[in-house]
């Protein structure tokens, strides 16, 4: 069985280190994936029943993403040590496939970041406007986290736990969501060009296992 030799075995190495540092990364990803998911603030604004879901939806494909390149990773290091066209050939299809899901997950973020904004928003007006003791709770734990009372038309709900001077929620709704969903992007912008990377040593590496085992 031919063996990669000479600028090509650097290759094989380089893929190597490559996929150990992918793996690396799926595994950074997925706990930034959990800390937003479970992070103290987020879920007292976000936790409570009636609550928009959108921007859990994202958080959640960000741990998915993490954990399949975690998985990914270790079979790409398997196939650069093997010199196996079969696993590198899986590990190129598998990162192709990652690389849609996350682009289609990027438009669809970036299309609705808005929307998601704007549901928390409507969520926090319409708790302000009830009276209920869920309602009261919802509303006070936005003021604690966000130190912010009322909306843009009307500052007139009581709020005795934050600062005079404090800001509307909507709009501490909208620089606190934006700077998580800022995360989320920048994250998924880090991955996908790490990927890219990855596939071409991948079908570089493959030619060349598929070159030398021709000539042998």
């Amino acid at each position: 069985m031919g063996r990669v030799e000479g600028g090509m075995k650097c290759v094989k190495y380089l893929l190597f280190i490559f996929n150990f540092i992918f793996w690396l990364m799926g595994s950074l990803v997925l706990a930034v994936g959990l800390w937003l998911r479970l992070e103290q603030d987020t879920v007292a604004l976000l936790g409570n029943e009636g609550a928009p879901e959108n921007f859990f939806i994202g958080v959640y494909i960000l741990i998915v993403a993490g954990g399949l390149v975690m998985l990914v990773g270790f079979f790409g290091c398997c196939g650069a040590v093997r010199e196996s066209q079969c696993l590198l050939g899986s590990f190129f299809a598998c990162l192709l496939i990652i690389f849609g899901a996350e682009v289609a997950a990027g438009v669809f973020g970036f299309l609705n970041k808005d929307k998601i904004i704007q549901d928390i928003q409507t969520f926090y007006t319409e708790a302000a406007k009830d009276t209920d003791k869920n309602s009261t709770l919802v509303v006070s734990s936005y003021h604690r986290v966000l130190n912010c009372c009322g909306s843009r038309s009307s500052q007139s709900s009581p709020c005795p736990s934050v600062s005079p001077d404090s800001k509307d929620c909507e709009t501490a709704i909208e620089e606190f969501f934006n700077s998580k969903l800022f995360i989320i992007g920048y994250v998924g912008i880090g991955i996908a060009g790490v990927m890219v990377l990855g596939m071409i040593f991948s079908m570089v590496l493959c030619c060349a296992i598929r070159t030398s085992r021709e000539v042998i």
